[in-house]
């Protein structure tokens, strides 16, 4: 009797694995958006509605053949809600980090797609369990102390534009924990959204920029971090809890902050390593406490 249920341990271990995996790797898909846009719009000529339109075109593409490498369809996967989502999702989000600092744009970016998730899970009825629970705050106690005094206040508009990419973000996630085949449903969102982001370039077609940097950022934005990253997130996410998803991706700030560290120049500070630690513990004990149904 004790020797049958070995498969089954190895099983959930296994399965228990390849979520953390699936997990982790979407995250840095997350923060490697945030550190590629800023460098895009910081050290290249290409403008924020040009480097929407590339990386939701490269994003579709890549996909795309990978649907037909598993020889899937697209065009019944996916959805219109979907596609709005994540079009307004890097729209705004483009446009945000012409006036952002990296660190600053994820923070208020998964502020926002926590709070809308956190909500939407409490309202479906989610119960949150001691150790979620002192996760939850632990990692919020991390992001509150980087706008403690000493954090620069950022651009009001550009600040409210990111607030509306991350809500777009968090309905985005949201719709992803009851679809059946993430791949083709991403790649029917991604191709759903290229009509929508050309559409909304149109007043800025007397600014578009273009160059070979910039687009290279832009492609490396869509086709991987974005295209695949996503992809994979809409795998990880059917097996949290929206509290879950929520908070592992408050983790997104810090990563991207220490990305701007290394790539950009920005300073290493105590509080940004305190703020780490609060973060990526308070994530881990989420993560340890969950649970299905």
């Amino acid at each position: 009797m004790t020797i049958s249920k070995h498969p089954t341990l190895a099983s959930n271990s296994s399965a228990s694995a390849r979520l953390i995996a699936m997990t982790c790797f979407a995250l840095f898909a997350f923060a490697a958006n945030s550190l590629l846009c800023r460098l895009a719009l910081k050290h290249t000529d290409i403008d924020a509605a040009s480097f929407s339109v590339v990386r939701l075109v490269s994003g579709a593409l890549v996909l795309g053949l990978m649907c037909l490498m598993r020889r899937s369809s697209t065009l019944t996967k996916g959805s219109w809600k979907g596609a709005a989502a994540l079009f307004v999702y890097v729209f705004a989000f483009s446009f945000a980090y012409r006036h952002l600092e990296t660190g600053t744009g994820a923070l208020l970016l998964f502020g926002a797609v926590q709070l809308s998730m956190v909500l939407f899970g409490l309202f479906k009825g989610e119960r949150m369990h001691t150790r979620a629970i002192v996760g939850f705050v632990l990692a919020m106690a991390g992001l509150v102390s980087l706008l403690l005094p000493g954090a620069a206040a950022p651009d009001p508009v550009s600040a409210l534009t990111m607030l509306l990419s991350g809500l777009a973000w968090g309905i985005y996630s949201l719709l992803g924990k009851t679809v059946a085949d993430p791949l083709a449903t991403t790649t029917g969102n991604f191709l759903r959204s290229i009509p929508l982001v050309l559409v909304a370039s149109l007043p800025f077609l007397s600014t578009l920029r273009w160059d070979a940097l910039g687009v290279f950022y832009a492609v490396l934005s869509g086709a991987l971090a974005s295209g695949v990253g996503y992809a994979v997130w809409y795998v990880a996410v059917r097996h949290l809890a929206a509290f879950q998803a929520a908070t592992v991706q408050l983790s997104v700030p810090i990563l991207a902050s220490l990305a701007g560290i290394v790539f950009l120049g920005e300073s290493l500070s105590v509080r940004m390593v305190l703020a780490s630690v609060a973060v990526l513990g308070g994530v881990a004990l989420v993560l340890g406490s969950k649970r299905h149904g």
